[in-house]
């Protein structure tokens, strides 16, 4: 089985994060790459063009694999064009496996607060009330990926092919993953 632990985390030098829509991909990439001293990169700041455009496939295979052949990273996510490659490089993958409440509630609250704040995301781009609104808004993408997305974490836990899975299935979960990582840190 392929489920995974915090050393296994500890141990990695290559780390893929996923989740659903909201759940805090990036917040714990970030903190991931913080803790174990690795380089972090959100991927939706190399895959989306200003006004909203996502960049053509081939621009974004051009932008995102070669940080994949790196001795060291953290990934907030993989597009489907990277997944694979991803897969194949990473030493561990952490999964936010929230129910769905959760990672919809911080996904209400950060588009209202970027909203609010007119907080620049996705290089360079705002996110508006006109677009939190719209058909293909990433509230609506939050409901229609969320099933596939928690399936296709539970089945990359249950891969023995694939690195270790660590599946967090709670926020509390991903604190005492946190917590454990800066204690080693204070440790050295």
């Amino acid at each position: 089985m392929s489920a995974g632990s915090i050393d296994d985390v500890r141990r990695a030098r290559r780390i893929l994060c996923i989740g659903v829509t909201g759940s805090g991909k990036s917040t714990l990439a970030t903190a991931l790459g913080a803790r174990l001293g690795l380089p972090v990169t959100l991927v939706d700041e190399l895959c989306w063009e200003p006004g909203w455009q996502q960049a053509p496939r081939e621009e974004q295979d051009r932008r995102v694999l070669p940080i994949l052949e790196r001795d060291a990273w953290v990934l907030d996510t993989a597009y489907s064009g990277q997944a694979a490659r991803a897969l194949e490089r990473a030493d561990a993958i952490v999964a936010l496996d929230y129910p769905r409440l959760v990672s919809l509630g911080r996904l209400l609250r950060r588009t209202a607060r970027r909203i609010r704040t007119r907080e620049p995301v996705c290089n360079g781009n705002v996110e508006t009330l006109r677009l939190a609104l719209a058909r293909d808004s990433i509230i609506v993408w939050h409901f229609r990926s969320w099933r596939r997305k928690r399936r296709r974490m539970r089945a990359w836990h249950a891969d023995a092919s694939l690195p270790p899975v660590l599946l967090l299935a709670r926020p509390s979960d991903t604190d005492a993953l946190l917590a454990s990582l800066s204690a080693d840190a204070r440790a050295d």
